[in-house]
Parts: structure tokens; sequence; C-alpha cells
């Protein structure tokens, strides 16, 4: 059965239509996936991402364990900071991407939705065999997660919280108040825009904020955010959805996330991907923009002059684009940009062009508001 989220009743007096993912039932959709993706860009919107996991690591060797098992050098991430990093086999493929958070006296991992279990056991067993003083707790289902994404997120929060969040950095994290409940707050996210993460114990306490939120962003006209928004809003900025990108076994530089790895540091993969470094014709993660009229759609084929060069990670049709776009794995003789590839949508090819990501640039927002104030004049 469906883990429920800690929200869920409030998310069926919204009107919310539910989905599974990962073995959590989750709002797929307020609205609509294009509203809520809308606001978010140009506005403000509220997610519930208490699918995600919570992990406690701490003792004298955290640090050690943490730089062993990501590629990330953790001794270079200070008090109040977060990382974005990988967890590898030894064969240098992703286990799960992550963020961690160096609160001070201990880190806080947020492994992806249903991961929780995987990420522990292998952090235990790799603490156990190179005997490391270390204690790792999964608190995954005590604590719910809300994200606040858009040009609007701080201006909203900065109303209910007792922290001046000017203070919190990209990639910063802290304790604070947030509508006079403590929680961790990190300015991170999953959308591409300005945003900040919660983590809320227990998670009875994440009504309180929630409503708080939704209140604090009216003149914003806030919206509350499902998954479906998520994912396009994800793909449209091009970050990874580790079901879908790193599906079948996938190396951080097959996922064009080298800048990730601080190479001055031994980790778990680092040899195996080594060697794929210097062989250097492994496939790579590319951006697909459909020339054709068309929406791809995860699994579909990725052809040139017939023949199959790759397989399509996501897609979908981008709300701000209002075009097909799509990424997959592609050797790296067919990812020239402005090479014209083919999608194979429902037995048809679809013209695509290899295109530099993100797909929705930074100041899209900007431009799309003067845009439509200029054809309203």
């Amino acid at each position: 059965m469906a883990i429920k989220s800690p929200l869920h009743h409030i998310h069926e007096k919204l009107g919310a239509r539910f989905t599974e993912f990962a073995g959590f039932e989750m709002p797929v959709m307020f609205s609509s996936i294009k509203e809520e993706h809308l606001a978010v860009r140009t506005s403000v919107g509220l997610f519930d991402v208490s699918h995600m996991s919570n992990v406690w690591i701490y003792g004298k060797d955290a640090t050690k364990l943490l730089s062993l098992i990501t590629v990330a050098d953790t001794a270079k991430t200070g008090a109040q900071q977060s990382q974005y990093t990988e967890i590898l086999r030894e064969d240098g493929t992703i286990i799960d991407d992550t963020i961690f958070m160096n609160l001070g006296d201990k880190y806080m991992m947020i492994p992806n939705a249903g991961m929780n279990t995987i990420v522990v056991k292998w952090l235990n067993d790799q603490a156990k065999k190179h005997k490391l003083c270390v204690t790792i707790e999964d608190v995954s289902r005590e604590y719910a997660i809300l994200a606040i994404q858009g040009p609007k997120s701080r201006d909203t929060l900065q109303k209910i919280s007792d922290n001046d969040l000017n203070s919190v950095q990209f990639f910063g994290c802290q304790y604070a108040n947030i509508a006079g409940v403590p929680c961790i707050i990190s300015h991170t996210g999953y959308t591409g825009e300005l945003g900040f993460e919660l983590q809320i114990t227990p998670p009875k306490k994440a009504e309180k904020v929630f409503n708080a939120i939704l209140d604090a962003g009216k003149e914003f006209n806030i919206k509350p955010i499902g998954l479906g928004a998520r994912d396009t809003l994800r793909l449209e900025k091009y970050l990874m959805l580790a079901g879908n990108e790193f599906h079948g076994g996938r190396t951080p530089l097959e996922a064009t996330l080298g800048w990730t790895i601080n190479w001055d540091h031994d980790f778990i993969g680092k040899q195996a991907l080594l060697k794929q470094k210097e062989k250097g014709t492994f496939e790579r993660m590319t951006c697909l923009e459909c020339v054709d009229k068309g929406i791809p759609r995860h699994g579909c084929e990725i052809q040139k002059d017939g023949k199959t060069i790759g397989i399509v990670t996501s897609g979908t049709l981008s709300p701000c684009l209002n075009i097909g776009i799509a990424t997959g794995y592609v050797h790296p003789d067919h990812r020239a940009e402005g090479t014209i590839l083919d999608i194979i949508i429902r037995d048809k090819p679809i013209k695509a062009k290899v295109i530099k990501p993100p797909f929705v640039k930074k100041d899209w927002a900007q431009n799309h508001h003067q845009l439509e104030t200029f054809k309203t004049q």
C-alpha cells in the first residue's frame, strides 16, 4: 500500500489529483501542470516533497565516510553549507544522486524517494568495511519536506521567518523558525529557480507551515504544485531524475555530471571513472529540442539515418517553450550542437536538434513578462 504524505488531507481539500510515485501517493496536480509550472517560473509555488528521504550521519568519522562514498571532498563543505553529489558503486555507476547538509555537529543527507534503505545499507556497509566510527540514522518518516520555489519564494518566506533569508546563500543551510516552527532551511531546489527547502519534524508541524506559506504568498498568487509540474520544471532546466537518467547503471561522466567530481580525493568508483575518462568514447547525456511537432517520452528511440544511437531518458512538452524537449544518452559523434536527429514517437520519426542545456534560460521569465506586456499595449 502506498505511503501517504503527512499533508495528504490538506492536498485533498485543495482538490489534488494523486499518483503513485516510488511507493508514495502524492499530488500530481492541483489545477493543471502548465498553470502550476508557469506559476513557479514567474512567481512562486509550494511543493510537498515528503516522499524524499532524510538520513542523519554523525560521529568522528562522518566526514571521512561521506568523502569515501560520494564524489565530493566533504572536508571542503563548511558548516551551514550543502553539497549536491553522487553515491557510486565500485564500477563508477550511480547508486543515487543526493544533497547533504553540513549542520556543524552532524550531516543530513537527502536520498531520493524510496532510496533511503539502499543508501543507508551502503553507508553502513562501507563504514564497517573501512572501520569508521560513525552513526547513520534513517529518519525519513520523522520529517516532512516542503519546497518553496520561484522568483517570489524569498519574499514569501521572509514574511513568516525569524531569520534574514538574504543570509542563506545559494546551497547554504541553517536552523530557522518558519511560522514559529523550528526547521532546517536550505537554499536549494529542483526547479532551476530561486527557492528554499524545509525539513520539518515532527511531520504534523508541517501543516502549520504549509498553510502559513500559502497565506503569506497570496499577494504573489502562490499555488500548490504537484509532481507533474515538478517534473517539467526540472527537465526544462536539465536537472536529472534518478529513476530515469541513472537507470541501468550510468556514471557521472555519462550523465555530464563531471563538474560535481572532486578528483583530489579518494572515493569509491574513482578508478573506474578515471579509466572511462581516459577512454573518452562513452555515451553522454544530450539535450534535444523538437523541430517537428511531437512529444517525446521516456523510452523513445533516438536515431540517425535510421540507425538507433540512443534512448530518451526524459521527455515532455515544455510549458515555457511549447515544443517537445528530451534528454537521452547519445554517442559523442552525434552530440555536436545543431545536429539534427530523429526521435521515434509512435513509430514516426520526429526531427529534433541537439542544443546546449538548459532548455529554458535563466532570463526566460523576465523576457516572457516583457513580451506579454508588449502584447497588451
